[in-house]
C-alpha cells in the first residue's frame, strides 16, 4: 500500500467538506487535501451522489438545507472532479458476496454496496467519518478518517 493508492470518498466526507457550518468541515477538507497532495485518485459513485443530494437538501439541526439547484450544481462539479465508479455486474457480484459472508442486514446493505463498488474498482482505501459502519470490512479495506479535530 502506498500514499498514492486510490481512495473512495464516503458520502459524509463529501457532505462535511462542502458544508462550512458542519463541525467536521475543517477535518473533511484537510483529509481531502492530504490525499490530493500525494496525487492519489479520489473516487465516488452514483450512490454517493444520491446520498449527498438526500442529505444536503434537508435541514440538519442548525444547518440549513441547500436549494436543490445548488445541490445539483455541486453534484455536476463532483462528477467532473472525482473518478466516478458505476454500479454494474461486477459491483452486484461483489455486493452479493459481501452480503453472504458478513453479518449485514437492513441499512447496512448501503455500506456493503460502497465496499462492493470499491472492490470492483480495485480500491481498498475508504475515506469516512463513519468508521463504525465499516469496521466489519477491516480485513479487506483500510479505513481512513483524517486528522483529529
Amino acid at each position: 500500500m502506498t500514499d498514492a493508492d486510490p481512495r473512495f470518498i464516503d458520502t459524509n466526507v463529501l457532505v462535511y467538506a462542502n458544508w462550512p457550518g458542519s463541525t467536521h468541515h475543517a477535518r473533511a477538507v484537510a483529509l481531502l487535501r492530504q490525499v490530493e497532495a500525494v496525487g492519489a485518485p479520489l473516487w465516488i459513485s452514483g450512490q454517493v451522489l444520491r446520498e449527498y443530494l438526500a442529505v444536503v437538501t434537508r435541514a440538519q439541526g442548525q444547518l440549513s438545507a441547500l436549494p436543490m439547484s445548488v445541490a445539483i450544481e455541486r453534484v455536476w462539479y463532483f462528477a467532473r472532479r472525482f473518478w466516478l465508479a458505476e454500479d454494474g455486474p461486477q459491483v452486484r457480484a461483489q455486493r452479493l458476496n459481501l452480503l453472504a459472508n458478513y453479518a449485514i442486514a437492513g441499512k447496512q446493505v448501503h455500506d456493503a454496496n460502497l465496499v462492493a463498488t470499491m472492490l470492483a474498482n480495485a480500491i481498498t482505501r475508504l475515506l469516512t467519518f463513519n468508521v463504525a459502519n465499516f469496521t466489519r470490512f477491516g480485513d479487506i479495506i483500510t479505513i481512513e478518517s483524517g486528522p483529529a479535530p
